[in-house]
């Protein structure tokens, strides 16, 4: 099946700014988000297109390749599971199955080879067999993901380091070369593959390279402009919610999100400010609550 269009998916024109871009995406990220839409496979899979068509708009140089190249111009993000090798898919190279991202190395000896090693026939000598792969799970905490740590798991008797990259995501999986079965007749051994599990935070979701949260603030506050403290990853921060603010407003503390894993960089984390609704008013509140009414009918108020 062909690929969508990426400015179709996200309703934007071609000429679109980053801004128009970003606001798309945060639109529709969250409607399709798996937490919004448990069990929805089709929520599911909109959420995956509507991710991958803004990471590759998002980006200055993906998008100009995209823009002259199309789908071609942007590699394995563009349909082409093999990464770069893209004209000898068996030369090796990052493989994305499901979600995951998995790098396989053939080395040079061709498509016979491959045969060779798996049913022990092609054009090359028979090669040793394989070890098997084994795979294995390790949960880590909201902030590990973020900033990346190191975590010791049991296998096979022995006490092994592992060292998750800053930006991992839930269900991304790590490859340990040489970590899996024996191999008989002296050939290599097989690989251990970790799927990395991270445990859900009070306050903070994720989307991609985004962190999301909502603050609930008094409408006293949103009519008069207030501060508050946020809480973010790298701790609370102060943040200014200006005079006039409506309920639903998004706010961006640039630099608190997610690290990019190409460069380091990290993303935004988006505030949306809720404004509450008084109950249980006493008398004394509706009577202010009235003459604010009374003036605001009689145009004392913008």
């Amino acid at each position: 099946m062909a690929k969508r269009d990426y400015y179709e998916i996200l309703g934007v024109s071609k000429n679109a700014s980053d801004d128009e871009i970003k606001k798309a995406y945060r639109k529709l990220a969250i409607k399709y988000h798996p937490d919004k839409n448990p069990g929805d496979k089709e929520a599911e899979a909109k959420f995956k297109e509507v991710s991958e068509a803004h990471e590759v708009l998002s980006d200055k140089q993906k998008r100009a390749r995209y823009d002259q190249f199309g789908h071609a111009g942007v590699g394995g993000a563009a349909g082409n599971p093999f990464g770069s090798s893209a004209g000898n898919p068996f030369s090796g190279g990052n493989f994305n199955f499901n979600g995951q991202s998995f790098n396989f190395d053939f080395g040079g000896g061709g498509f016979d080879d491959i045969l060779g090693s798996i049913f022990g026939f092609g054009g090359g000598a028979r090669r040793p067999r394989r070890g098997a792969d084994y795979q294995t799970s390790v949960t880590i905490t909201f902030e590990d993901a973020i900033f990346g740590t190191t975590k010791t798991i049991s296998h096979n008797g022995s006490d092994i380091k592992v060292k998750i990259p800053a930006g991992i995501d839930d269900g991304m999986s790590i490859r340990l070369r040489g970590k899996g079965g024996d191999a008989p007749e002296g050939g290599e051994k097989g690989d251990l593959y970790i799927r990395v599990r991270v445990k859900p935070h009070k306050h903070l979701t994720r989307e991609g390279t985004i962190i999301l949260s909502e603050e609930h603030i008094s409408m006293v506050d949103a009519a008069l402009g207030t501060e508050i403290d946020v809480e973010t990853v790298d701790g609370k921060i102060t943040m200014k919610v200006p005079a006039g603010t409506q309920s639903g407003t998004p706010f961006k503390l640039s630099g608190h999100g997610v690290p990019f894993r190409s460069n380091g960089d990290r993303g935004p984390h988006i505030v949306t400010v809720i404004v509450e609704t008084p109950k249980n008013l006493s008398k004394k509140q509706k009577e202010l609550l009235e003459e604010f009414r009374g003036a605001k009918k009689r145009g004392f108020w913008g």
